[in-house]
């Protein structure tokens, strides 16, 4: 399905953007969850809601280029907890839109859509969980707009400026996003954790992409990541991280032990944030890059200890 609509960045142009058949995501092994949406600039934003409605948010941010189905472990034992937990598919993911061509895509747009979406929802005491892409965006929204979180928990993330050195491996993961004819986004998450998915499993991460026209916001991802000093967006993460080092509310890292792209990334906020001090930092063991996948149980276990301690 095509929905055009006036883009608020392309202010004399339209937007063509793809919105996934609903047929796609039945019967998704272990994701239930009925759909909810908001309108963001003209494009459908999905996200699952669970748990009190009247209860402070637990904000759930996935990466490249997965969607909440990452979370299909966490939610449950959250909402269980009391918590009322949201989790949001970016646009480009999940159930969301997804504007076709990559140049629809930016860092500061998804920023930006993340903004309204929060702004929407009018969510406040928000208990932040990003990774991956999630944790690109989430920091920057959170540092942007302190007085309406509460706390945050990273886990294999960060907000890079171009100032750093990148890993092999992501350089890597950059050419072939960018170049590759084949790019199966079910296999992709699979190489990115311990645990062995089923096929059922790998196919809910295909889900949203019914074919190559439907990724390109996943193909955009690795290249908006700045990787210089002088990228677009180098100055603005630049000015988030002074944000965040006057941040003393809770800042928890969990990272986990076998993700060789952000190993050690947890060091920096760890130095860096005020709110991370005297905190007992957690390190999930036997997990990869998606430690949602390979660690969701565990990993809510401590997100609930953590928001029942802080």
């Amino acid at each position: 399905m095509i929905v055009t609509l006036s883009s608020r960045r392309h202010s004399c142009q339209h937007m063509n953007a793809l919105r996934t058949p609903d047929y796609r995501f039945a019967n998704l092994p272990g994701y239930g969850f009925e759909p909810n949406y908001v309108e963001i600039a003209g494009l459908r934003m999905h996200y699952v809601g669970a748990g009190p409605a009247d209860a402070a948010p637990v904000l759930l941010l996935h990466g490249e280029p997965s969607w909440s189905y990452l979370y299909r472990k966490m939610i449950p034992p959250l909402a269980s907890a009391g918590h009322r937990v949201v989790a949001p598919d970016l646009i480009g993911f999940g159930r969301s839109d997804k504007p076709a061509a990559r140049s629809d895509y930016s860092y500061a747009g998804h920023v930006n859509w993340m903004r309204q979406f929060i702004e929407a929802l009018d969510l406040n005491d928000i208990t932040l969980f990003c990774q991956n892409w999630g944790s690109l965006i989430g920091l920057r929204v959170a540092a942007e707009n302190q007085h309406r979180f509460a706390r945050i928990a990273l886990g294999n993330g960060g907000m890079p400026t171009g100032d750093e050195e990148f890993p092999r491996a992501f350089r890597i993961w950059r050419a072939f996003a960018r170049w590759s004819p084949w790019f199966p986004v079910g296999r992709i998450v699979q190489s990115g954790t311990v645990n062995d998915l089923t096929k059922a499993e790998v196919a809910a991460y295909d889900a949203p992409f019914p074919s190559a026209r439907y990724k390109a916001g996943a193909r955009a991802f690795p290249a908006l990541v700045p990787t210089g000093p002088d990228d677009v967006a180098s100055d603005d993460n630049r000015r988030a991280w002074q944000l965040l080092s006057t941040f003393d509310k809770p800042f928890l890292t969990t990272f986990s032990n076998r993700d060789p792209i952000t190993r050690g990334g947890e060091r920096p906020f760890q130095d860096r944030v005020p709110g991370a001090r005297n905190i007992e930092h957690v390190k999930i063991r036997n997990a990869g890059h998606f430690l949602q996948e390979d660690k969701g149980e565990e990993l809510a276990e401590v997100l609930i200890s953590f928001i029942g301690s802080s």
